[in-house]
């Protein structure tokens, strides 16, 4: 799957690209119980919140077959192939799980900084590819996202390692609110199987789910080949120093694991 110039034109202006509908019913269920499972598991690769609920499972792709699949699929490799014009490689996978009430905020920042000064990225020449497992509503912690500051490059941010359980480099309240007053904020919000992209130095940061309703997201971070990681100061599950290049795989492979998933549990 390409992305049309229009679709390129949007990306350039405002840094980001909403894609609704992208994955079918079946195969979001197969990826959502995939999902919990992953964040069922005490293992190193989840990160919990204060309380104890599941924030992030990473590296999933390492041993649940719906991720893995996920993760080659030819809707996400393709645009980003497509867009840094070389192979890419996967430097990050994992799922963000915003529990129903519980769920923690996500902090202003962009994800350059982090990727450039934790694991030695050279350049924003890589990029996350979200796909919706759940619907993503303006009401339960919506992704929040400031249209062109893309185009400022990497800004001054400070390392967070207080706010939540997960550290990020990230941007100050000032800084925010120059952004904002400018450019406004989006909230992409969509139905589960709904994709967005957005450029690795566009703003972003989402707020707690104190709802009744769930917001998992499955985030895959590729990068191009040429811009592989130099010194990475995080742990493999989260940094990846794999460098091989993705080969996409056709849509119909991860459908037709659905089918099968779902005619198991019948006969089951």
């Amino acid at each position: 799957m390409k992305l049309t110039q229009q679709q390129l034109a949007q990306f350039d202006e405002l840094g980001y690209v909403f894609l609704p509908d992208c994955f079918a019913a079946d195969e979001v269920a197969a990826l959502k119980a995939a999902s919990a499972e992953a964040l069922s598991q005490q293992r190193p690769e989840v990160w919990r919140e204060r309380d104890g609920t599941p924030r992030t499972a990473f590296a999933c792709h390492t041993y649940s077959e719906a991720c893995r699949l996920l993760a080659s699929d030819e809707r996400l490799v393709d645009p980003l192939v497509q867009l840094f014009e070389e192979e890419v490689y996967i430097h990050q996978f994992k799922i963000n799980a915003k529990a129903a009430f519980t769920g923690e905020v996500w902090q202003w920042h962009q994800d350059f900084p982090t990727w450039n000064k934790d694991d030695g990225m050279p350049e924003p020449r890589a990029m996350n590819i979200a796909v919706f497992l759940d619907d993503v509503l303006p009401i339960n912690g919506p992704l929040m996202i400031v249209p062109r500051s893309h185009k400022l490059g990497a800004i001054d941010s400070k390392h967070d390692l207080e706010t939540t359980s997960y550290p990020l480099w990230t941007l100050d309240n000032e800084k925010v609110t120059e952004l904002v007053e400018k450019n406004g904020i989006v909230t992409p919000t969509g139905k589960a199987g709904s994709m967005l992209m957005f450029h690795a130095n566009i703003v972003h940061g989402s707020a707690g789910n104190i709802t009744p309703y769930p917001r998992r997201i499955v985030y895959l971070t590729l990068s191009a080949l040429s811009n592989a990681i130099r010194k990475p100061t995080r742990p493999e599950f989260i940094a990846h120093t794999d460098f091989t290049p993705v080969a996409a795989a056709p849509a119909g492979v991860l459908k037709e694991f659905a089918k099968q998933t779902t005619a198991a549990a019948v006969a089951a």
